[in-house]
């Protein structure tokens, strides 16, 4: 089983490699007169956003495609991934039907490109595998295989909101501590908050990430929401190193269950509702962020000295 899962990652490592590099090759340099040539335009840098939750059942995966239906709607370009490997459901939530998951990725048998799927307003989505035990237990290597792809993309997109697994697995912790921000969707239930703290402890003191967006979830009005958020910054603030903003608020709105059910966006279906409004000004929210603490470096960098610590797949004889 771990020679197979280093002979995938190798695989994968060539085939990004080579997608890179034809994507570098198409580039052309524009005449400046006589004698010289203006250097090609560096690739622009994804955003990475994981949406995470400690507890499942608090809405997370509805939250990551909202807000990334809400970004691409205000015309942002937006890659959709389904990081939930082994239980994916975004496809089942936005009505698509893959024929080829991250699975086939890591077996070399199709390429990033074709792997996206179409949604409505530009939104591309990236499917995992449902019921596949094998996605559900990749290890780093594969984990930062799949991560750097998206640096290395010719024409990445602006933003890649990221729907991680609930818990704090390694498939969880791998992605959200890859990103470049870090949205915590919290509900009004004892188990949300503890898991939620707990997954933050993780991340701060296994993986230095310093920074949380916290969106309130499934809330009756917004008095709820700001205490649901200072219950979580309070316990941070007393024993952790971590900085916490409030993000928004989803209210409960019978729209967004008639939304699901009808596999769609509530944003796209009943743009007014009151959650619609809610995950806009979340979109909107996302600009006022600044610059990541991370960037796309560090994570490569970070990733990099987790793979320097597994065996090279072509010195075991993983690869002939």
């Amino acid at each position: 089983m771990t020679t197979l899962a280093m002979d995938q990652a190798w695989g994968l490592s060539n085939l990004f490699s080579a997608f890179h590099s034809s994507g570098n090759d198409d580039v052309r340099p524009l005449s400046a007169g006589a004698g010289h040539s203006l250097p090609a335009a560096p690739p622009r840098r994804c955003r990475a956003i994981a949406v995470a939750g400690g507890k499942g059942g608090v809405g997370k995966s509805t939250v990551a495609v909202n807000l990334g239906m809400s970004l691409a709607m205000a015309g942002r370009e937006v890659a959709l991934l389904d990081a939930d490997l082994g239980l994916a459901n975004l496809d089942v939530l936005l009505g698509l039907q893959p024929s080829r998951h991250i699975g086939h990725l890591l077996d070399g048998s199709c390429s990033l490109g074709e792997l996206m799927l179409p949604a409505p307003h530009g939104l591309k989505v990236i499917p995992a595998g449902s019921g596949a035990r094998r996605l559900a237990q990749l290890d780093t290597r594969e984990h930062a295989a799949v991560i750097r792809a998206f640096d290395e993309l010719p024409d990445p997109p602006e933003f890649l909101i990221v729907d991680t697994a609930a818990g704090v697995a390694d498939n969880v912790v791998m992605f959200a501590a890859a990103a470049d921000d870090v949205v915590l969707v919290v509900c009004d239930e004892p188990a949300s908050l503890t898991d939620a703290y707990a997954l933050t402890k993780v991340l701060s003191r296994d993986f230095c990430v310093r920074r949380f967006h916290v969106v309130a979830n499934m809330v009756r009005h917004a008095g709820e929401a700001r205490q649901l958020y200072e219950k979580l910054a309070r316990v941070c603030d007393r024993f952790l190193d971590v900085a916490l903003d409030f993000m928004g608020a989803v209210p409960y709105d019978e729209h967004l269950r008639q939304a699901i059910r009808r596999q769609g966006a509530v944003v796209d279906l009943w743009p007014a509702s009151r959650s619609a409004r809610g995950f806009k000004q979340m979109a909107g929210a996302v600009d006022t962020w600044g610059e990541p603490l991370r960037t796309g470096r560090d994570r490569i960098a970070f990733f990099g000295g987790q793979v320097a610590m597994a065996p090279d797949p072509v010195r075991e004889g993983g690869v002939r």
